[in-house]
């Protein structure tokens, strides 16, 4: 996997997000309160909303659209909503954000 230094983690801000243009659109990258980055496309598997400008809480973030709840770690949406944005492997080393931006992992 090839991994690219995005930017520092203080450059998110915490329960905050930062987007990264990858090869089939927009990549946004969030940080959690416990300084966790979870990487997702940003776009919302309802109705295509911006999840980088949606809020983040524990390890979900609601979609500013129609407040869909989408996991974190895994891209799903939360139930009674079905669907999936697609995660990207990411990590901290260093204080520094990694992206692997050529690997998009499916949902489960």
């Amino acid at each position: 996997m090839n991994w690219m230094d995005i930017c520092a983690l203080e450059d998110i801000t915490p329960l905050g997000s930062r987007i990264v243009a990858g090869p089939r659109g927009d990549i946004a990258l969030f940080r959690t309160a416990a300084d966790e980055v979870f990487a997702l496309d940003d776009r919302c598997p309802h109705k295509g909303g911006p999840l980088s400008q949606g809020l983040i809480y524990g390890k979900r973030v609601a979609c500013p659209l129609h407040n869909w709840q989408i996991e974190l770690e895994s891209g799903e949406a939360v139930a009674p909503d079905v669907g999936c944005a697609h995660r990207h492997p990411v990590r901290v080393e260093n204080g520094r954000v990694l992206l692997a931006l050529r690997h998009v992992a499916a949902c489960a």
